[in-house]
């Protein structure tokens, strides 16, 4: 929608303004940044932004989206995600 560069209250506007309903995002600070009071959109928060483990269970997802009313802040907490082991660095012989 060409809305990467808007950021926190600007985009809840433009949101709203397109008339969505909620926003799923994974940027935890916007309970803290924006107030809700007043708006219409519902802010779903999920605490992973890893999509291999969002995939592997939506059904919090859903569901905390269909029990979102105008104003609600609503928390998914997620599994952590796996950690990628990186290799370790090659060593050179001499």
């Amino acid at each position: 929608m060409g809305w990467d560069q808007i950021a926190n209250g600007r985009l809840l506007d433009a949101a709203e303004g397109a008339r969505f309903d909620i926003m799923v995002s994974s940027d935890q600070s916007l309970w803290h940044q924006q107030n809700l009071t007043g708006r219409r959109i519902a802010l779903v928060i999920l605490t992973t932004n890893h999509w291999d483990t969002i995939r592997a269970d939506p059904s919090a997802v859903v569901a905390a989206c269909a029990g979102a009313g105008e104003g609600s802040y609503t928390v998914v907490q997620f599994p952590l995600p796996p950690r990628r082991r990186r290799p370790p660095p090659a060593r050179f012989s001499p």
